[in-house]
């Protein structure tokens, strides 16, 4: 198929997204323009955001001819070892088979999944995400940061409540939240939502 016909699919695809917004607003390792084909696709990026493996994700990649079709997968997802891959929310109706699909990622040296509904809505990750990517834009001081990595370093772990206590240049549940956000301390997204007893430690660097 042609690059010029790809290329007016892919406009198309981003036109369409660019008119609605889904919630939460906020992330933090997309790169690019945030454009989401519908709020389970917006799910599956707060998903991204909070896992560890991922350094970074794009919305509506560029194309592949997948057998004469031409497919926009949601999401290109780079992660730590530098693979590359393409990914598509449970709520997208394939026009190719998903097999074609990522045998036409094969040849770029990369990887396809569509993902399965239980990936994204089974347990309490994307409860927790989406409380955290409320303060996706949020910065935490320098102070408050030392203060607290000083109190994880001396205690190991610490319930969310005590670490609440090292914010005195900005409001704690922004600070935290960011600081779990970039990386710099770790919490059990899974098993409960976040709560004052949750456990907080220190991600070694």
């Amino acid at each position: 198929m042609g690059i010029a016909k790809q290329a007016a699919m892919l406009r198309a695809a981003r036109n369409s997204a660019s008119i609605r917004s889904y919630h939460p607003v906020g992330t933090v390792k997309c790169e690019g323009v945030r454009l989401f084909r519908s709020q389970v696709a917006r799910d599956v990026g707060c998903i991204l955001d909070l896992n560890p493996s991922v350094t970074a994700w794009r919305c509506m990649p560029s194309p592949f001819d997948a057998g004469g079709i031409v497919h926009v997968p949601d999401f290109e997802v780079f992660d730590e070892e530098g693979s590359i891959l393409y990914l598509d929310a449970p709520d997208r109706s394939l026009s190719a088979a998903a097999a074609v699909i990522a045998s036409e990622a094969a040849r770029v040296k990369a990887r396809y999944r569509l993902l399965d509904r239980a990936e994204i809505y089974d347990g309490f990750r994307l409860r927790n995400a989406r409380d955290l990517l409320r303060y996706a834009s949020h910065e935490t001081p320098l102070g408050d940061r030392l203060r607290l990595l000083t109190a994880l370093d001396e205690h190991g772990s610490l319930p969310l409540s005590d670490c609440l206590r090292a914010f005195l240049e900005t409001k704690p549940v922004a600070g935290i939240a960011s600081l779990i956000l970039h990386g710099f301390i770790e919490v059990d997204l899974d098993e409960a939502p976040l709560s004052p007893e949750t456990a907080v430690r220190r991600i070694a660097r």
